[in-house]
């Protein structure tokens, strides 16, 4: 086999690839055969942490077009387009979706197609598949499906493992049921149920290193203490409205403000009045950033409503934080489905 680049040792070579960004490797594998083989292997994927060269995307799933995923690339301001996500659910909606193990995950969820006839969710509300995309094959494949199917839920990566909690099987039958996946061994694992439910969708967050379950409507957050012990239920005064956590910090956007929530004292940001009229749209914590992206701005007609494309990011380094445009998404656009950061 040919030398990746004449004269260096390939364990060399390899690394000089491995400094090369991420959005250059489809240019990359046109180069040689051996090197097309060195940018789909895992090696190269090990030789970026080593070198200190890996990058934070962020990845977005919108509305329209359906099952469709794009990573936003910080460094160059460009979207990237994934192959569509293969699911047999039309409209994959109200799923998990986090990355770990350097794979995107995305977890039950069911269809947001509704049959005008008969209002039923393209048969299917809530389901248990398990889909993970590899950035080095660049493709989709199935993993080990949940023991419970699930939509709306808490999902949350712990110490490299995905746990999910809450949501519902049907519209009308929310659980409690947890579990856990661990990603190297392709399992699932039941583990202490949810003290709790409630009639409403909750999401998950990492805080020191804790997940808390936050269902919408609610003054308790349920938190996992210690995956043998279970869950403890807490009664927090917390804003109510979208969240994002940067630097294990807690943000609320609320009442066209964005809050810094500390314990039970919640310090005012910034403004956000510029998004009281939109909905649907993602809010998270990527980098020392805040990002807003997509969402619909519609008024009292359904055929008026605008699918926003747009991303705003507020910067919270500095004395006074601003807030910037980001290019907008290039192919998704819409309500946002979901949101998640991948390190490639």
């Amino acid at each position: 086999m040919a030398a990746l680049i004449d004269g260096l040792p390939d364990a060399v070579a390899l690394r000089c690839l491995a400094r090369v960004p991420f959005y250059l490797h489809p240019t990359l594998s046109l180069v040689s055969r051996s090197w097309r083989d060195a940018v789909h292997s895992t090696e190269l994927y090990k030789a970026r942490k080593e070198v200190k060269s890996t990058e934070d995307f962020l990845c977005v799933c919108a509305f329209d077009p359906e099952n469709m995923w794009q990573l936003y690339d910080p460094n160059q301001d460009i979207w990237l387009t994934l192959p569509v996500l293969p699911s047999r659910v039309r409209n994959l909606a109200h799923f998990g979706v986090v990355s770990t193990n350097g794979k995107l995950f995305v977890l039950g969820g069911g269809s947001d197609r509704v049959d005008p006839l008969t209002g039923d969710q393209d048969g299917s509300f809530a389901t248990s598949e398990v889909w993970a995309y590899d950035p080095i094959v660049r493709r989709w494949a199935p993993r080990s499906s949940m023991i419970v199917p699930r939509a709306m839920f808490a999902c949350c990566v712990i110490d490299g493992k995905i746990v999910v909690a809450g949501g519902f099987t049907t519209c009308r039958k929310s659980i409690s049921k947890a579990e856990i996946y661990y990603p190297e061994k392709d399992i699932w694992v039941s583990i202490p149920d949810l003290h709790h439910t409630h009639n409403s969708a909750c999401s998950g967050l990492v805080i020191g290193g804790k997940m808390h379950v936050v269902h919408k409507g609610l003054t308790t957050v349920q938190v996992l203490e210690n995956m043998n012990q279970g869950w403890t239920v807490h009664e927090h005064s917390w804003a109510q409205g979208p969240m994002a956590v940067v630097k294990d910090s807690l943000y609320v956007m609320s009442h066209g403000l964005i809050y810094k929530q500390e314990k039970e004292v919640r310090k005012v940001v910034i403004s956000a009045f510029e998004f009281r009229k939109r909905i649907e749209f993602a809010m998270i914590g990527f980098k020392d950033d805040i990002y807003v992206i997509g969402g619909v701005i519609g008024p009292e007609r359904y055929c008026d409503i605008k699918k926003m494309s747009d991303v705003d990011a507020l910067t919270l380094g500095s004395e006074r934080p601003v807030w910037r445009q980001a290019c907008p998404m290039t192919r998704c656009r819409g309500t946002i489905l979901g949101c998640a950061v991948l390190k490639i």
